[in-house]
């Protein structure tokens, strides 16, 4: 019979506490209220058959190999051990502290059964979120772009002429074709008249051009290389290019010089509408706030140039032009303050034009002092005409502000509406008291505070043209205050035409009959008076 082992043996081992995982609530077991209680549980455990087993083993094992290999050795011999024995849950995280009273300080988080030394996160990549020239495009926009590169190169093993690369412009840039001339340019740098294939693509395909919005593109295409702006010089080639190849314009070839007017018409009406800080350059921002590349695929399908309202209608052009040079009496090109009164049959006060001419409103490129140049004019006329646009607010709002402060005060009505009053009074109107006007005023608007008027006030109301007109344009104030049934009536069957397109519509009907009239008197013998010679 086999002796009992000696339990001697192990009366050194050191009960390792952690091995029990007593929840938090439990106290430290190194008190010395649990002390007794652990020594009895231990003991019990020794005394039990198995752990007698493996203890006796244990022990017949050191005496062979001249010791006890240490304690670390006995959990992972348990587990080793018989099918009786089972293996040790993983240790909570909540856990995973050692009490300070027990063991030899703090183990580095590696050392977690839960987290062995060989265990790292996996390594999160990022994609790539910037792209120095852009993001690439889908490879099946690529691969589109290429093939249609390929038809249209087909046969041109010296590259595509000018002409040639109009539909290049317009089926595979998918731009209107006026930018075909500068967009030709940016790419024949070396000015051989031929475009290759090699070089379109390392234009359009390989410096991710194609991958930009449209927008983008004709700013990028427009600009020069070291600016991030547009000016009125940068829409030259693309005017040229429109004054040579739309047919409504196919007229004007016989008389260059009026060309040239209705390019720079054309430029000034984009730069009112578009360029809000009004400093002369165009940004990125801007452009792609406007609706200019519309306008010019409306142009780029439609062959009567007068059907294409926003910028580019001829019959526009020349009622901007006849106007100014009805006013410019001695043809210097320049107006004063003596000709502006005339404007619309003398309908504007001394107040609100001397208000212009000190250029609260906008800053002349005239450089002539006192006098407004065309551009000037250009300005002036579409903010007259059409009060309810956001250029036109802005011009208005900075006349009646007499101290700059951004917001009208009664005061400051009271100020313009004073010379209305007293010219309703010498043409035998009845008089409308101050105070009457200011309360349809405020009606009119509707301001956050009645007791002054912001710009604001006048972004939210479609009346706010009336609202000029009844402070300095006694003709238009009349007008409105009798209520045509016709112009009522006509709003209303067109209500897509802005206040503009309708006076240009009407300004051109009576401008054509007058030439004709003048015409007729020409053809009957008549003496042709020189100043009224039309500009055309």
């Amino acid at each position: 019979m086999e002796a009992a082992p000696d339990l001697s043996a192990v009366s050194a081992l050191t009960l390792q506490v952690d091995l029990l995982q007593l929840p938090p609530e439990i106290p430290a077991p190194g008190a010395p209220a649990l002390r007794g209680v652990l020594d009895r549980l231990f003991t019990h455990w020794l005394s039990l058959p198995d752990t007698v087993a493996l203890v006796g083993c244990l022990a017949q094992k050191a005496k062979t190999s001249g010791g006890l290999a240490g304690c670390g050795m006995l959990p992972s011999m348990m587990m080793q051990g018989g099918a009786n024995v089972p293996p040790l849950s993983p240790r909570s995280p909540r856990l995973a502290r050692r009490p300070s009273g027990v063991g030899g300080g703090h183990s580095h988080r590696s050392a977690s059964p839960l987290r062995p030394s060989t265990a790292r996160a996996a390594k999160e990549i990022i994609p790539q979120f910037y792209f120095r020239d852009g993001r690439p495009p889908p490879y099946e926009q690529k691969r589109q772009c290429i093939s249609g590169v390929e038809q249209l190169f087909t046969g041109h093993s010296n590259g595509l002429r000018i002409q040639e690369f109009r539909m290049v412009t317009r089926e595979l840039c998918k731009i209107p074709s006026f930018f075909t001339t500068v967009l030709f340019a940016q790419i024949d740098k070396d000015n051989t008249g031929f475009v290759t294939r090699e070089a379109f693509m390392d234009f359009w395909v390989n410096s991710n051009m194609m991958n930009m919005d449209t927008e983008t593109q004709v700013f990028t295409i427009l600009k020069q290389h070291d600016h991030d702006y547009l000016t009125k010089e940068d829409f030259k080639p693309l005017l040229r290019d429109l004054l040579d190849n739309h047919p409504g314009l196919e007229f004007l070839k016989s008389t260059p010089e009026f060309q040239e007017r209705y390019a720079e018409t054309v430029v000034y009406r984009i730069f009112y509408c578009l360029s809000r800080i009004g400093s002369g350059l165009l940004t990125l921002r801007e452009l792609k706030r406007g609706n200019l590349l519309d306008a010019l695929r409306h142009a780029d399908d439609e062959e009567d140039i007068n059907k294409v309202l926003r910028y580019f209608s001829y019959e526009h052009f020349y009622v901007i032009y006849c106007k100014f040079w009805e006013l410019d009496t001695d043809h210097d090109f320049f107006i004063d303050k003596e000709n502006l009164i005339k404007y619309g049959n003398h309908a504007l006060t001394y107040r609100i034009v001397d208000r212009i001419f000190s250029e609260v409103p906008r800053k002349f490129t005239s450089k002539v002092a006192g006098k407004m140049c065309y551009e000037d004019f250009v300005h002036f006329i579409l903010s007259e005409e059409d009060k309810s646009s956001v250029p036109s607010q802005d011009y208005w709002f900075k006349c009646i502000d007499l101290d700059g402060n951004n917001i009208l005060t009664h005061n400051e009505l009271q100020y313009f509406f004073e010379e209305q009053l007293h010219r309703m009074e010498c043409m035998a109107q009845e008089p409308v008291l101050f105070e009457d006007i200011l309360c349809q005023l405020v009606d009119m608007i509707g301001p956050e505070d009645d007791t002054f008027f912001t710009i604001k006030d006048y972004r939210r109301c479609k009346l706010s043209g009336h609202f000029f007109n009844v402070l300095f344009n006694l003709n238009k104030f009349m007008a409105f205050e009798s209520r045509d049934p016709f112009l009522i009536r006509q709003m209303r069957e067109e209500p897509s035409l802005t206040d503009w397109d309708r006076f240009a519509r009407r300004e051109y009907i009576r401008l054509a009959m007058e030439e004709d009239g003048e015409d007729a008197s020409n053809a009957s013998g008549d003496v042709w008076d020189e100043s009224l010679e039309s500009p055309f």
